[in-house]
C-alpha cells in the first residue's frame, strides 16, 4: 500500500498571521513554490512507499473545471493511490478517470496510459502511437474525451496520428448543398530531446 508523507513546515514567529501579497494569484504562485520545494526530500532520500518493481499511481481519478482569468480549465483530482507492479513489457494499461463527479452526468472513462519498462534499450521508450475518442454528455452538449488505444516502443521524437473532425460544406451531384463530417489525420509531434532541442515538425 502506498503510504503518505506528511512534512511538517516551519513558520517564523515574525510571520504570524496571513502573508502579504499584492493579489490572490501572486499568493497562489508563492504557495506553488513552497509545495514544491516541501517535496523535494521525498525525491532525494526518503523511504520507498512501494516495492522496487512497483510504482505508486493513482487507483481514483476525477477531473473538475474551474474558471481562471484563461477561462475554464479542467484540474485533475487524485483520490487514492495503489502499489502497481510495473510491467517490463510496453502495453497500454488502465487509467480511469471521472467526468462530472457527483451529477446526475457523472461518466468514467478509460482514458489510458503506457507503462514504463526499467530497462528500454536502443534509446527506445514506451509511447503512445495511436488515440481515440469518447462521446459523453456535459452540461454544455455532446463532449469527446480524448483516449489511448496503444504503445509501442519509439525513438524519443516521432510522430503519431491524431484525428480531428470538422464540418465541410459540399454540393451534392443534384447541386443541393450538404454538410457532412471530414475527418483529417492532422498528426502529432510526440517524444523528449536532448537539453536544448525540441521535438518539432519536420517537412519532407
Amino acid at each position: 500500500m502506498c503510504r503518505s508523507h506528511c512534512l511538517s513546515q516551519r513558520i517564523n514567529s515574525h510571520h504570524s498571521g496571513f502573508p502579504k501579497h499584492s493579489s490572490m494569484l501572486d499568493f497562489l504562485r508563492t504557495k506553488k513554490l513552497q509545495d514544491r520545494q516541501l517535496e523535494l526530500p521525498l525525491s532525494t532520500g526518503a523511504e520507498r512507499s512501494c516495492p522496487l518493481d512497483s510504482h505508486c499511481e493513482p487507483t481514483r481519478v476525477h477531473m473538475e473545471r474551474v474558471l481562471l482569468f484563461e477561462g475554464v480549465q479542467e484540474v485533475e483530482v487524485i483520490e487514492a493511490c495503489q502499489c502497481n507492479a510495473s510491467p517490463e513489457e510496453c502495453l497500454r494499461l488502465p487509467s480511469l478517470k471521472t467526468y462530472f463527479p457527483d451529477t446526475p452526468l457523472e461518466f468514467t472513462v478509460d482514458v489510458g496510459k503506457c507503462s514504463s519498462p526499467a530497462h528500454a534499450r536502443g534509446g527506445l521508450f514506451c509511447a503512445p502511437t495511436k488515440f481515440d475518442g469518447v462521446l459523453i454528455k456535459g452540461p454544455n452538449g455532446v463532449e469527446v474525451v480524448q483516449t489511448l488505444e496503444n504503445c509501442e516502443m519509439k525513438e524519443t521524437c516521432y510522430r503519431v496520428s491524431y484525428v480531428e473532425y470538422y464540418y465541410e460544406i459540399i454540393h451534392n451531384s443534384a447541386g443541393d448543398r450538404e454538410e457532412r463530417l471530414k475527418e483529417i489525420d492532422v498528426g502529432r509531434c510526440l517524444g523528449s530531446c536532448t537539453s536544448g532541442n525540441h521535438c518539432l515538425l519536420r517537412t519532407p
